[in-house]
């Protein structure tokens, strides 16, 4: 580890004292698990997702911060490895000198594996010598066994108890080629992993944590994503399933997904919205004319608080698409349940 200068080095090292009188063992559960952590350096994003043979997964492995970094920590899991890990960065530690700092101290951590990346786009990775195997990790173009740090830019996936080194080498690959968020390149990423063997136990829960700046529900938190699949025999595509939900109920309209409601699209939902027995409620009792008037707009505006599509109401006469589709998917589905 290179030596800390400066303010930075001073704060590292005051954590680094600190860290190191508070380190104990209280019988640590083994969590076999293969994981990724990341960051998006164009936006910030940072997260980690998940999957394990142990069952809420998302209490104990997965760590982030937004402008601080993400820690996944697991194996015997050592679950202070996430606070004490994000103090340290936020102190000035990079992913590397973080994890030397955590597993120096730790008397078991040739049991632990864990994997960090920071703000700045600096990995590591770290695999103690008892993991049962397979077990490794990877950060970049850097490959690590048993009882080595390696370090890289981006990202650090690794593993435990795995069926072989092609689920981290998916998990690498997927992450490295898929387009789009932070987080849809976290979901595709662990999915490939599981279709490549995944943990040679089998599976029970998974979680995505990704923390953007400002970008909770309301703008006061940094809660982007956080995603927990406690126990379900098919914990990833339940994670899938969840990504998809959370988009439709927290992300913010797509101005590429906007369209105007014309004619044909307001008689459609001044219908849906009159339908009394659709929801037990009548939202709209006008006439259904098409016009998107006034009282049109209040009581589509009421209907989609109601129905969870808050973040996505809008003051002028366009419609998220997304939403449109699921408005239409919904009333179908209702409508084919009464015959």
């Amino acid at each position: 580890m290179r030596i800390l200068r400066g303010v930075a080095g001073a704060a590292v090292v005051a954590a680094f004292i600190s860290l190191a009188t508070s380190t104990r063992i209280i019988g640590n559960p083994y969590a076999s698990t293969f994981s990724i952590v990341a960051i998006d350096s164009a936006n910030g994003d940072v997260g980690v997702a998940v999957q394990s043979k142990f069952p809420d997964v998302r209490a104990i492995v997965p760590w982030a911060e937004a402008g601080v970094g993400a820690i996944a920590t697991q194996s015997l899991i050592n679950v202070s490895y996430g606070p004490k890990g994000l103090t340290l960065m936020r102190n000035g530690a990079t992913a590397e000198e973080a994890m030397r700092i955590l597993i120096q101290n730790d008397s078991a951590r040739q049991s632990r594996q864990a994997g960090i990346v920071d703000a700045k786009g600096n990995s590591a990775s770290w695999t103690g010598t008892e993991c049962f195997d397979w077990a490794g990790g990877v950060t970049g173009d850097a490959w690590g066994g048993k009882g080595e740090v390696i370090s890289g830019k981006g990202f650090a996936a690794q593993g435990n108890i795995l069926v072989g080194k092609a689920t981290v080498e998916a998990i690498a690959n997927t992450y490295q080629t898929t387009k789009g968020s932070l987080a849809d390149r976290l979901v595709a990423a662990i999915v490939a992993g599981g279709k490549a063997g995944g943990d040679r136990r089998g599976e029970e829960s998974a979680a995505l944590l990704v923390k953007r700046a400002g970008a909770g529900y309301d703008g006061t938190t940094d809660d982007y994503i956080d995603i927990s699949v406690y126990d379900n025999p098919k914990p990833l595509v339940e994670l899938k399933r969840l990504y998809k939900l959370h988009e439709l109920c927290f992300f913010r309209s797509d101005p590429k997904n906007l369209i105007k409601i014309d004619a044909p699209i307001c008689r459609e939902l001044q219908a849906i919205l009159s339908t009394k027995a659709y929801k037990g409620q009548q939202f709209y009792s006008g006439p259904i004319n098409g016009v998107f008037d006034a009282a049109t707009h209040k009581a589509l505006n009421d209907f989609m608080g109601w129905e969870n599509y808050d973040v996505r109401i809008r003051q002028d006469n366009l419609i998220d698409t997304e939403v449109l589709q699921d408005i239409r998917k919904n009333y179908a589905a209702w409508q084919a349940g009464k015959h």
